[in-house]
């Protein structure tokens, strides 16, 4: 089967411009790359047929051989004898002109375009208790593998005669980096995640959606290029007793109505791990809120404090014994009107109701 036209594959013309070809490339390979195809097969084939097409055509005497032999200038006939006669020497002395003497014109050789590494994002969750006190946390995020053949340089060293010439290295392509153990798809050509320890310091207070920014600890950039951020997202768990609404807590505690009818006081705990007490005045109704100042969750970078709301949830007495039942029966024929003010007002109100029905 006949190869395609390099030219048909990028979709250009055979008299593009460099940039016109650059651009049909780049436009194609995103379309086509196996990251954005898993496991289809035909896509993966195309990508390899653009690649193949825009590393001929990307350079000029490639591309001046292709125009006037084809494939031929690249494979074992006729045509590629010819092509290595005419271009292959002076191909290589053009890469000893340019490493010898690209530095001194101001690094005139061709060059590979350095793209910012993409940023990560990476989610915490944490306890009330940590979101109270703050954490140092330890977490693992990709990271990239140094050359071993270059040492990072992206290019490695020969010794020709009196010269030291510098060549692209054929390992990582001249990128500096490669792949310890290459995956199918991009065969170590391009980057791939291992894991990397970081610790983060989370401060107190942090709330629900905080986002911390570590600057350069993202993905690796391209060809030598800079490194993307790091953006940890914090979420904090349910808590068992305490509920938080911004800088406040809310707790639920329960009394017996004993306690409530008489008053009383109660222990509550307190994120900080310690305890506070609560008075409970006589006649307390279900409901009551009673405030402790400064026994909330720390203000960020901030020396404030919220508060700690505590809730009476009056307990109604459950499994109880004959005596307890003659006692309340006895409590009840003992009551006398005033004793409770809401069950009263609501009967009047049946009443009145009831009545205004009657009409």
């Amino acid at each position: 089967m006949s190869k395609r036209c390099y030219y048909e594959t990028l979709e250009c013309p055979k008299g593009a411009s460099g940039d016109a070809l650059k651009s049909a490339y780049r436009k194609l390979a995103m379309r086509f790359h196996p990251d954005k195809n898993p496991g289809d097969h035909t896509a993966e084939v195309k990508f390899k047929e653009i690649s193949e097409a825009y590393d001929v055509l990307k350079d000029d005497q490639k591309r001046a051989a292709y125009d006037r032999f084809g494939h031929a200038a690249f494979e074992g006939g006729m045509g590629a004898a010819g092509a290595r006669a005419g271009f292959g020497d002076f191909s290589s002395f053009g890469d000893v002109f340019e490493d010898i003497f690209g530095q001194m014109m101001g690094g005139m050789g061709r060059g590979k375009r350095q793209n910012r590494g993409q940023d990560l994002r990476y989610n915490l969750e944490i306890s009330l208790e940590e979101a109270f006190t703050g954490r140092a946390a330890e977490i693992k995020v990709p990271t990239m593998v140094a050359c071993d053949s270059c040492t990072g340089h992206g290019k490695v060293r020969a010794t020709q005669g009196f010269f030291t010439i510098e060549r692209t290295c054929s390992t990582c392509r001249g990128s500096g980096k490669i792949v310890r153990n290459p995956c199918k798809t991009c065969r170590g050509a391009g980057l791939v995640q291992k894991e990397r320890t970081l610790n983060v310091d989370v401060p107190p207070g942090v709330e629900e959606g905080t986002r911390i920014r570590l600057s350069g600890e993202g993905a690796a950039g391209a060809n030598g290029g800079p490194p993307g951020d790091l953006y940890i997202f914090l979420s904090v768990a349910e808590h068992l007793i305490f509920q938080r609404d911004g800088h406040d807590l809310h707790c639920r505690a329960p009394v017996s109505f004993v306690m409530a009818a008489m008053g009383g006081s109660i222990d509550v705990p307190t994120l900080d791990g310690g305890r506070a007490k609560v008075s409970i005045p006589e006649g307390t109704q279900p409901g009551r809120q009673f405030r402790l100042r400064g026994k909330g969750m720390p203000v960020l970078r901030s020396a404030q404090r919220g508060d700690l709301y505590v809730e009476l949830a009056v307990e109604t007495p459950v499994r109880l014994t004959r005596r307890q039942k003659e006692l309340l029966r006895e409590f009840e024929a003992e009551s006398q009107t005033g004793t409770q003010p809401e069950a009263e007002g609501f009967l009047a109100r049946m009443k009145e109701f009831w009545k205004s029905c009657e009409k």
